[in-house]
């Protein structure tokens, strides 16, 4: 499971205009409609065509958990195509991103100053680059870790550093121990 990954993705979600399709018949003929045809959509659920075909005209009505997890994520991941792309430009150009967390923070800093990390809870409102830079490499495929790396250079800039005005000899933060993670735009 990807915490920063699924975050994202669901700050993302919280953009949509209109519920995607609830049940697993409308959601099917959604897919159908999205991939063209019943085999490419029996392809990406890993179900045989005939099962498609099947949820299509409404013959079966209720999947196994599995596949229903399977089918509900791919329909949000294709949902509202356009009003996901714009949520991303708004908070990548203007808007940015909030994080709210609640994980085990601590930082690299000079002899001399007390750096133990410890749990905190914050609400940061990251400028719209390190939205930029979240999204393009979510984009890119990135895994949890880069994603990480990239919040916590946003908390060392805007919260630790208060952008540029203190503790301007802080090198690294440590970003761990994620308790609670949710992402707003």
């Amino acid at each position: 499971m990807s915490v920063f990954g699924d975050g994202l993705e669901a700050a993302v979600q919280r953009a949509f205009t209109r519920p995607a399709p609830k049940t697993a018949p409308a959601q099917m003929r959604y897919l159908v409609k999205q991939l063209k045809t019943t085999k490419a959509v029996a392809q990406t659920l890993r179900i045989s065509q005939r099962t498609v075909e099947r949820y299509v005209k409404d013959q079966i009505k209720k999947p196994r958990p599995d596949l229903a997890a399977r089918l509900e994520r791919e329909v949000k991941k294709r949902w509202q195509p356009q009003i996901r792309a714009r949520a991303r430009q708004r908070a990548a150009t203007t808007g940015g991103i909030v994080i709210d967390t609640q994980a085990r923070i601590g930082y690299t800093a000079p002899v001399g100053t007390t750096d133990d990390a410890r749990v905190r809870h914050l609400t940061v409102a990251l400028p719209p680059q390190y939205a930029a830079r979240l999204f393009d490499a979510q984009q890119a495929g990135a895994g949890d870790q880069q994603l990480q790396q990239i919040a916590a250079e946003g908390l060392k800039e805007i919260y630790f550093q208060d952008n540029g005005r203190r503790a301007g000899s802080l090198e690294e933060v440590r970003f761990t121990d994620i308790e609670h993670l949710e992402f707003e735009l």
